[in-house]
């Protein structure tokens, strides 16, 4: 059977982790109901986006994995039956920190992680100061609905994430994302902004004829340091391998999607765009290089 329904989870934080842990349960459950076999969360769905300023306070969100998050995650996977991707602040060691992504199959329980490789530090995004980048390299998860590849948020970005992960054999690249506007810039710039976003991830499908599920939250959420926010944009959607997007969530309130794919899409559409065959692997060694200088 190549027809798999993905849930979509688009939630609006409050202060409370576990409000916002409750309410991603009935997310979960919500989607299931209505068919979902994957259900996927926004990035660091447990609390409001803290990286909005640097305050050590912070890091006592973090936890372990596996730890309680993943203890109920996994419960919850078992009794409903579908397979989950969650966004986590993992606590690996004293002052050791990672934005890391979970999977979890509903029979084999937490099947592994993926932290977050790119990591931002622009206004309101110091991610810096909490994440260290992630060493497990590039993931995918062989669940027992399809091979799903993991990235987060800034990752979706880079078209070398995308690529690497889908060699490795993701039919499905999830993104758990936080991305919004400053209030203050919306007007002038807000939908170019959204529409990079969108546009960047449906190349992603296109280029590695693959699907893109991208997971965002909504709301405004103030700046724990007192000072302005950010308006995240839901919007979270699903591309299939042609770029089209199949469905997309609202951009001002939280919402339970569910999407139907059929991974034999992809072999039709890598067919017919044979964009992996014609790769000139001998000629790409420079991608390993920061910056390229004619003058060398």
């Amino acid at each position: 059977m190549s027809a798999r329904v993905f849930g979509l989870v688009q939630m609006a934080m409050s202060a409370d982790p576990d409000d916002n842990l409750a309410r991603a349960v009935r997310g979960i459950r919500e989607a299931a109901a209505n068919g979902a076999h994957v259900v996927c969360l926004p990035e660091l769905f447990r609390s409001r986006y803290f990286c909005q300023s640097e305050d050590a306070r912070h890091f006592a969100l973090a936890e372990a994995i596996p730890g309680p998050t993943t203890d109920v995650l996994t419960a919850l996977a078992n009794e409903l039956s579908v397979g989950l991707v969650a966004s986590l602040f993992e606590r690996r060691t004293a002052g050791l920190f990672h934005n890391t992504a979970v999977v979890i199959d509903p029979k084999l329980g937490l099947l592994g992680k993926y932290r977050k490789m790119h990591i931002p530090d622009d206004p309101r995004y110091y991610e810096k100061y909490y994440f260290t980048p992630g060493d497990l390299g590039f993931r995918v998860f062989d669940t027992q609905q399809t091979q799903i590849g993991v990235l987060v948020c800034w990752d979706q970005w880079y078209p070398e994430a995308a690529r690497l992960t889908a060699l490795l054999g993701a039919n499905v690249l999830v993104y758990p994302t936080a991305i919004g506007w400053h209030p203050e810039e919306r007007a002038e710039r807000g939908a170019a902004q959204h529409d990079a976003w969108e546009t960047t991830q449906r190349a992603h499908a296109i280029a590695n004829g693959c699907y893109v599920v991208a997971v965002n939250r909504t709301g405004f959420e103030p700046d724990p340091g007192g000072a302005g926010g950010i308006e995240f944009w839901g919007q979270s959607f699903v591309a299939g391998p042609d770029g089209a997007v199949i469905a997309r969530a609202p951009a001002d309130r939280e919402a339970v999607l569910t999407v139907e794919i059929d991974t034999a899409r992809i072999e039709e559409q890598r067919v017919g765009w044979p964009f992996l065959r014609d790769r000139r692997i001998d000629a790409y060694a420079d991608l390993g290089k920061r910056f390229i200088d004619p003058a060398d």
